[in-house]
C-alpha cells in the first residue's frame, strides 16, 4: 500500500507564495533606494594647469681658452774655446765618397735583412707553406689509442707547428686537446709531416701554422 504525502509538510506547495513575498520584498527595498539616496557622489577628478615654458633666449657658447704655451727653457752656456786650445788641435784633411759610403750602407742593411728572415719564425708570409698531402696523410698515421676508444673520447686536436726552409717541422706545441693519449698522437704524427716551405719575399723563411687533428670513433 502506497503512502501519502501530509499536505500539511509539502514543501512545493509553497513555493509559489515564496517567489510572491520575495519579489514585494525586492520591489520594496528597489523603491526606498531610489527615493531616499537619490544622490551619487563623484570622484573629483583635479586637471593642473599646463605647464609654462619660459624663453631663455638665444645662450652664447661659452668657449675655454688654451692655456699659453710655456717659454722655451734657457740655454745652458757653454764656455767658448780659447785661441790656447785651438793652437793644440790638428786639423787633417780628409776626401769622403759619398757614393761609395752609401753603398756599404746598403749591402749591411740588406745583409741584415737576410740574417733576420733566416732567425725569425713568422705567423703570416706571403706564400704559407703547404702540407703535402694534406690533411688526410696526418690522418693516415694516427692511431686511435686504445684507451679513448674504450672512454669514448673524440674530438678534434689542435697543434701548433714550426716548419723551416726546407718543408721539415722542428718543433710542435699542442694548442688544445682531448686527453686520452690523442694529444701525443697527433703532436707525434705532425712532427713526421712534410711541407712545401713558406715564402717571403721570393726566399724560404720559417712560418708556424695551425694543424687541426681529427679523432672520431666509427
Amino acid at each position: 500500500m502506497a503512502l501519502r504525502k501530509n499536505p500539511k509538510y509539502d514543501i512545493k506547495s509553497k513555493y509559489q507564495r515564496i517567489w510572491e513575498i520575495s519579489l514585494i520584498l525586492a520591489l520594496g527595498f528597489l523603491i526606498i533606494a531610489f527615493k531616499y539616496f537619490p544622490k551619487i557622489e563623484r570622484e573629483v577628478v583635479k586637471i593642473e594647469p599646463p605647464q609654462e615654458l619660459i624663453d631663455l633666449g638665444d645662450t652664447e657658447i661659452t668657449k675655454q681658452k688654451p692655456k699659453p704655451t710655456p717659454p722655451p727653457n734657457p740655454p745652458i752656456p757653454i764656455e767658448a774655446p780659447t785661441d790656447e786650445t785651438l793652437d793644440d788641435i790638428n786639423i787633417e784633411e780628409t776626401v769622403w765618397d759619398e757614393n761609395e759610403k752609401v753603398a756599404e750602407t746598403t749591402i749591411k742593411n740588406n745583409q741584415n735583412q737576410d740574417d733576420a728572415l733566416e732567425d725569425y719564425v713568422f705567423i703570416i708570409v706571403e706564400k704559407m707553406p703547404e702540407l703535402i698531402g694534406g690533411i688526410a696523410s696526418i690522418q693516415k698515421r694516427i692511431a686511435y689509442p686504445e684507451i679513448a676508444q674504450r672512454a669514448g673520447v673524440e674530438g678534434r686536436v689542435f697543434v701548433k707547428a714550426f716548419v723551416d726552409e726546407n718543408g721539415k717541422v722542428f718543433k710542435v706545441e699542442l694548442i688544445k686537446g682531448i686527453g686520452g693519449g690523442c694529444d701525443e698522437e697527433a703532436l707525434k704524427a705532425v712532427k713526421n709531416s712534410l711541407f712545401i716551405p713558406g715564402k717571403q719575399r721570393g726566399k724560404s723563411v720559417k712560418v708556424q701554422v695551425t694543424i687541426p687533428v681529427y679523432f672520431k670513433l666509427q
